[in-house]
């Protein structure tokens, strides 16, 4: 691949996977061919973005959308708006999100997309006005049964509401070509909150196999969380309405790490989620201000400021966790790393979990974010379901089909880690790795279908 650019993100998903199908591909090197397939995606779309400033001025972004693998289904995976959007990151999002929608059970395919415009600091208009003229060229590539979008970083409900417009007056058509859109104009409940809940359903199932003295329904359980949007939200509000106590959050210019045993309350985690929805950064939250409950450092991650930590939680952006972060949370004592964010660790920091996974005992148990968050786009995919049948479940029903969706989704990922991560004997006290599990669980449905599709032979 010497003639094609430099894609750093991208080539490290890719490396992942195929470390991790090691042992699989050796015993089945037939689906190499599958691997050497599935890694190209079907289609590449780029685009310019021309709108209007509040000071009448033209303003210009790339817009990109991503169509990875639609063997299982339509195109599925959000759209990100954030200045490091480019190529490589969102063909790293993409083929993630063909595995990980896989191991929902549900029928998606991958994609992704977005674009690098920056909403921070935009007023409501000029964010209308950059999502009209998005949306009229991603329009030209998507549909119900092709490619349904939904959120992601800088994308949420006000964008999308936005975007679902300009595709209803473009197309003159009411259609379920997003998701993540408004409860009352065919929107899921439970939305918002999936994937912060379901990441949280996954781990009570890790807690319960692997350390259940850190149950989450115990204060004496210390959850690190980093970020503060969305996903970390909601993974902090459940951790709260559990049981046990959050000790940090952050964003892209600082952590907030908590001082006392109480942690973070509900209360302060709903008006951080305020302080967001203007545009607001941790470092103005004046409730912080004295320093009394909370220290904030600025320009850090969470990880080195941990004392004492048993399940820590990435919910930020993609290598948000080093190797001397890594090495610093199995000082503190972690048991349990879920990722929340996309390829929230580095794989330097991967391999130091692993290294100390497989000493066994009292080691770290890591599940990456292809199987731990899949809660969001499998609420989606109900959403889906919604849409085609002009129905509304209620919030138990959706809750409901969500636990079970991620019990599933463990449960397969420890199957497949325990047949295939080569350190893991029937008997000894190593865990499987879920890292393994979930690559090759998810890679086997992808391959099998686009087999039995003609996609490789």
């Amino acid at each position: 691949m010497s003639q094609l650019p430099s894609e750093p993100e991208f080539e490290q998903a890719l490396a992942e996977l195929t470390t991790s199908l090691g042992s699989f591909l050796k015993a089945h090197p037939g689906y190499q061919k599958a691997l050497d397939t599935v890694q190209v995606p079907e289609r590449v779309i780029q685009f310019r973005v021309v709108w209007e400033d509040d000071q009448g001025q033209a303003q210009v972004n790339r817009g990109f959308r991503v169509q990875y693998n639609s063997s299982l289904g339509p195109y599925k995976g959000g759209l990100r708006l954030h200045p490091s959007v480019n190529l490589s990151i969102l063909k790293f999002l993409g083929f993630e999100q063909t595995f990980k929608n896989a191991l929902t059970g549900l029928n998606m395919g991958g994609g992704k997309g977005g674009s690098d415009f920056d909403p921070k600091g935009k007023s409501d208009a000029e964010i209308r006005r950059f999502c009209v003229s998005f949306m009229t060229q991603l329009s030209k590539h998507i549909g119900q049964d092709i490619d349904v979008p939904a959120g992601d970083i800088g994308v949420g409900g006000r964008e999308i509401g936005y975007l679902f417009g300009a595709y209803r007056k473009l197309r003159n058509e009411f259609a379920g070509i997003l998701t993540g859109k408004g409860l009352h104009w065919g929107g899921s409940n439970i939305r918002p909150e999936a994937t912060g809940y379901g990441l949280i359903y996954f781990v009570e199932h890790m807690i319960q196999k692997a350390c259940p003295e850190y149950s989450l329904s115990k204060p004496s359980t210390l959850v690190a969380i980093s970020g503060s949007g969305n996903v970390s939200q909601f993974t902090a509000l459940k951790v709260i309405e559990l049981g046990a106590t959050v000790v940090s959050l952050s964003d892209s210019k600082g952590a907030l790490i908590a001082t006392t045993d109480a942690g973070f309350s509900k209360d302060i985690i709903e008006s951080i989620g305020q302080l967001k929805l203007k545009g607001g950064f941790l470092e103005s939250f004046t409730d912080f201000a004295d320093g009394a409950n909370y220290t904030y450092h600025p320009g850090q991650r969470p990880w080195k400021h941990l004392t004492k930590v048993h399940i820590v939680l990435p919910g930020a952006t993609q290598n948000e966790v080093s190797a001397a972060e890594a090495e610093a949370l199995v000082k503190s004592g972690v048991r349990i790393v879920a990722e929340g964010s996309n390829m929230g660790c580095t794989k330097e920091a991967i391999a130091v979990f692993e290294a100390s996974r497989e000493k066994g005992g009292a080691g770290v148990w890591y599940a990456p974010g292809k199987a731990s968050n899949c809660g969001g786009v499998a609420v989606s995919g109900l959403e889906m379901a919604q849409n085609s049948q002009r129905l509304t479940w209620s919030p138990e029903e959706v809750d409901a089909k969500l636990k079970n969706i991620m019990t599933d989704c463990y449960h397969t990922c420890l199957s497949a880690g325990e047949k295939w991560s080569g350190e893991h004997n029937a008997g000894s006290d190593v865990l499987p790795s879920l890292l393994a599990g979930a690559n090759v669980a998810g890679f086997i449905k992808v391959a099998d279908a686009m087999k039995a599709q003609g996609d490789w032979w």
